[in-house]
């Protein structure tokens, strides 16, 4: 399991950058094997759904990604956390009442942002390949941020963890809100790119410069498992 290739984060540089370039600090910056939890975001049944829905009315790409990469890859970074019995945890959509009155105004909005998910529905439980285990930590969250909306961060603290490895669904979405107040509370984070995904090409290479570098470092999933995999 080697890459000789150009590291991930050098393919989807910030344009923040370009002027003030932050040198080698990326480049040798590893997740920490003892120190660093895999966070799996929102890849729920209903998203399944959505992904066909979108094919269904010409955007294919969410369904492709899903199935083609961000699901395999997904489900490659969980075996490995597992097998090295390091730390798993799973942010998910979910609201309590059947009515989604305890909802943020973020989901409840009228449109795409409209997402009622009961906890414990089928609509609302992670895809099969990637169902969590007894002992792994599920937040349900009824806003983007899986920190803002939950105990996750206080979660990860109490733990000793220190490094995040992040994917799922949406790049530009929760999956970004979340990155964003995971490093503002200090943790460090590696967005496995071909793990994650937006509804677009367009929104996923634009989301994953403007996070990378500044509030994580882009990998892939071969990538970080190398990393870990060298301790």
């Amino acid at each position: 399991m080697e890459y000789t290739k150009t590291p991930t984060f050098r393919k989807f540089l910030n344009p923040n950058f370009e002027v003030h370039p932050e040198g080698d600090y990326w480049e040798k910056f590893k997740p920490l094997k003892a120190k660093t939890a895999l966070l799996i975001i929102d890849v729920q049944k209903h998203d399944q759904d959505l992904a066909v829905e979108l094919r269904n009315a010409g955007n294919s790409y969410l369904e492709d990604r899903l199935k083609g990469t961000v699901i395999p890859n997904a489900k490659r970074l969980l075996s490995f956390f597992r097998d090295q019995q390091m730390v798993v945890t799973f942010a998910t959509i979910g609201n309590q009442r059947e009515d989604g009155r305890d909802r943020s105004p973020t989901e409840a909005r009228p449109g795409r942002g409209n997402t009622l998910l009961k906890i414990g529905s089928t609509d609302q439980e992670v895809v099969d390949d990637l169902k969590p285990r007894d002992g792994e930590i599920v937040v349900c969250k009824t806003t983007d941020s899986a920190v803002n909306g939950t105990q996750y961060g206080h979660i990860l603290r109490w733990m000793g963890i220190e490094h995040v490895v992040v994917c799922g669904l949406f790049t530009d979405q929760c999956v970004s809100s979340t990155v964003r107040d995971l490093s503002d509370w200090g943790y460090t984070v590696f967005l496995v790119e071909d793990a994650t995904s937006a509804i677009n090409a367009d929104l996923q290479v634009w989301e994953t410069r403007i996070l990378n570098q500044i509030y994580c470092k882009v990998v892939s999933t071969e990538e970080v498992l190398q990393d870990l995999a060298d301790q």
